[in-house]
């Protein structure tokens, strides 16, 4: 291969021109006629056996393997080309044009879109809020109240349905007297107030008690599922069962319990470092998210659109894949959303621009601040890797090119010399609406005799059945 030219034809757009001959052009022409051979009938022989003579005379000379050859040659070529030009590209080569070819060689130029050029503003000493991390007597008592929700049981009481119990029901739903699929079940459990169900439904189970049987009349929603949508249903109930929410006692056994801690203080201690150090974790995100926006306003250069469609693309991929990781498919949430792909990518678009010009940013301070990795550096980020995700060092190696990782590390080193030289602005940190100094929320089930306590062991949640009187199964 031997670069013939390279120029720039326009801002961030390169023109190379390649040949290929001598042993690279002669091995790509082998390639095409081994494909041939195989895919090709010969009158008078069997299929794939012809000499080669034979089937290039049949088909009018070797130019026959001039295009299989040129997708032969190509990418090696194409790769040894900008390499050799000294060019970084962020886009796939484009407009590719074969000038002259023959038994010899082969000539041909391609377009490629370049990393821009860049200038950049001050970025040392930029003013950046940070918030600060603490962690309230407030925060400390919600989590506990988590936790006592996780443990808490329900145990059967003889009283009429309140918010917050858990109810066992038998159900029947007709629309004008005609019961629809999916409208019934027995011995279906479901907690008051927890909105698992179409509005209005588990408002009418309050006050009844256990053996009443009772209708209740509801309306679908419009954006319900197109049979059912904006109906008025009734619904036929018989009440099994009542059971309230007994959370356990907030004390040291609690703590024992839940907890390699011995007492309630001990627990309440960790807790609060837990969230200190998930806080700080946010916080330090957040601000470095706050100085790549300040590094991106400081950007000033002609940035070929394609950096932005690719971030903005590989944004839609990363959100698709989050999706999947959740158990939904990515298709059916842009149905159930009512979006388009179209509509993730405006709704990305933004970020992504932020993002590229960061990125140059930071190569831009790299390269001024004469920042350098080794490879001991490297090295040692693999190492690193291999231990944090328990794997081969191997597996991380081939996963990570080393090129690329030793470009992610100089953006970070770059970005750690940006930080230091921040004027962080501290802010106080931000008030969460339910965040008032509420004391857990334990409390002890109502007396009860032993013998009752002994035949009400907490209850076992039985498995989902589906309804169409619940909100998910549009």
């Amino acid at each position: 291969m031997a670069l013939k030219s390279s120029n720039k034809i326009e801002t961030n757009v390169y023109e190379l021109e390649v040949s290929v001959d001598g042993q690279a052009w002669a091995d790509a022409k082998d390639k095409a006629y081994n494909k041939l051979k195989k895919e090709v009938n010969i009158p008078g022989f069997r299929k794939g056996k012809a000499p080669k003579a034979v089937i290039l005379k049949f088909f009018g000379g070797e130019e026959v393997l001039y295009n299989d050859a040129i997708d032969a040659v190509f990418p090696d070529a194409v790769d040894a080309a900008i390499k050799e030009a000294g060019l970084e590209i962020v886009d796939s080569p484009f407009d590719g044009d074969v000038k002259e070819i023959n038994a010899d060689s082969v000539t041909f130029t391609f377009k490629v879109t370049v990393k821009p050029e860049i200038e950049l503003g001050k970025y040392k000493g930029l003013k950046v809020a940070k918030e600060s991390v603490t962690v309230s007597a407030a925060d400390v008592n919600a989590e506990l109240n988590n936790m006592l929700e996780r443990s808490a049981r329900f145990v059967e009481v003889d009283r009429k349905v309140k918010k917050g119990d858990m109810t066992t029901i038998d159900f029947s739903g007709s629309v004008d007297g005609v019961k629809f699929d999916g409208g019934e079940a027995e011995d279906y459990e479901l907690e008051i107030g927890s909105g698992s169900f179409i509005p209005g439904f588990e408002d009418q189970i309050i006050g009844h008690k256990v053996g009443d049987e009772f209708d209740i009349n509801v309306k679908f929603p419009e954006e319900y599922a197109e049979e059912l949508a904006g109906k008025d249903a009734v619904f036929a109930i018989k009440l099994r069962s009542v059971k309230e929410k007994e959370l356990p006692a907030l004390d040291d056994e609690f703590a024992k319990d839940v907890s390699e801690y011995d007492t309630l203080k001990e627990l309440k201690a960790d807790i609060k470092k837990d969230l200190e150090d998930k806080k700080a974790q946010q916080v330090e995100a957040d601000f470095e998210q706050a100085i790549a926006e300040e590094l991106a306003k400081l950007v000033k250069g002609e940035i070929p659109e394609c950096m932005y469609e690719r971030a903005t693309d590989e944004a839609v991929q990363n959100f698709a894949y989050q999706i999947q990781q959740a158990g939904m498919d990515p298709d059916m949430y842009l149905q159930y959303t009512g979006t388009t792909i179209d509509d993730l990518k405006k709704q990305f678009r933004e970020r992504s621009e932020t993002q590229v010009k960061c990125q140059l940013a930071l190569d831009k301070i790299a390269e001024l601040e004469k920042v350098e990795v080794s490879d001991e550096d490297i090295k040692a980020r693999y190492e690193e890797m291999a231990k944090m995700y328990e794997v081969e060092l191997s597996v991380v190696e081939n996963a990570f090119p080393a090129e690329d990782m030793k470009k992610d590390m100089r953006g970070a080193k770059a970005l750690d010399i940006v930080k230091a030289a921040a004027k962080a602005d501290a802010k106080p940190a931000a008030k969460k609406a339910d965040a008032e100094e509420k004391k857990p929320a334990a409390k002890k089930a109502p007396a009860k005799k032993a013998d009752d306590a002994e035949k009400k062991p907490a209850a076992k949640k039985a498995p989902a059945k589906k309804a169409p009187a619940k909100k998910a199964d549009k």
